[in-house]
């Protein structure tokens, strides 16, 4: 609760300067690519419909849920947290950043209608900075780092060969830090956290941070792009 409440009071003194800072936040937005490459190893769609997970990590969990939610063929995307223990699964000890959990985004999707690299691709080109170590935008902490929690061989095939495929192009300026790690578990976040910048979309560090990347979702991938 108090780094929320650190976050909302850096928000109320943004108040003012919220038209500049979206300004900067388009400028800073188009100097990365305008797409990523397409995963050159995948899953293929699947022949039927069903449900799969995979679970996140890249900074502020509000903002990549807010992304998520709005991807065709998500069924649900729930913010928590991942890589620490039961015990220390609470937003206040996670903010000490000695938990060795990260802010996380579980979700879960129909594979016959996108595929885990495709979801990959949208993380990487929208939702967060891969490059950015144990931080991400204003939020600092090994809480923040960027992680994808693979839950199978499979998962961890296409994520490695995907950012081995995104290095070898360089197509960012540095290389991409994110870690590929097996998934132990997954703990759900208390419900204030919930759907944050959908309930909060007035919050300036929702509109500083978080609604720029569900815009570039559907600028860049109007295909996979759904109105909430």
């Amino acid at each position: 609760m108090a780094k929320t409440m650190v976050r909302v009071g850096v928000a109320l003194a943004l108040t003012l300067v919220v038209a500049g800072c979206l300004m900067r936040s388009n400028v800073a937005a188009s100097e990365k690519p305008m797409t990523l490459p397409k995963p050159a190893v995948d899953a293929p769609l699947a022949s039927a419909p069903g449900q799969q997970t995979m679970v996140l990590a890249g900074g502020c969990f509000w903002g990549i849920q807010a992304v998520f939610q709005h991807v065709k063929g998500v069924i649900s995307a729930t913010s928590g947290y991942s890589g620490g223990s039961k015990s220390t699964a609470e937003y206040e000890i996670v903010s000490t950043g000695t938990t060795n959990h990260a802010e996380s985004e579980q979700i879960v999707y129909d594979p016959s209608k996108i595929t885990y690299g495709q979801l990959l691709q949208i993380f990487f080109s929208v939702a967060t900075d891969p490059t950015q170590m144990n931080r991400q935008e204003p939020d600092e902490g090994t809480q923040y780092r960027s992680v994808i929690f693979y839950a199978n061989d499979e998962q961890k095939k296409i994520a490695e060969a995907y950012i081995a495929q995104l290095n070898d192009a360089k197509v960012f300026k540095h290389k991409i830090v994110t870690q590929v790690v097996p998934l132990k578990a997954f703990y759900p976040a208390e419900g204030y956290h919930q759907n944050y910048a959908a309930r909060h979309p007035d919050n300036p560090y929702i509109a500083r941070y978080d609604l720029p990347k569900v815009s570039a979702l559907q600028q860049m991938f109007p295909q996979w792009y759904r109105a909430q």
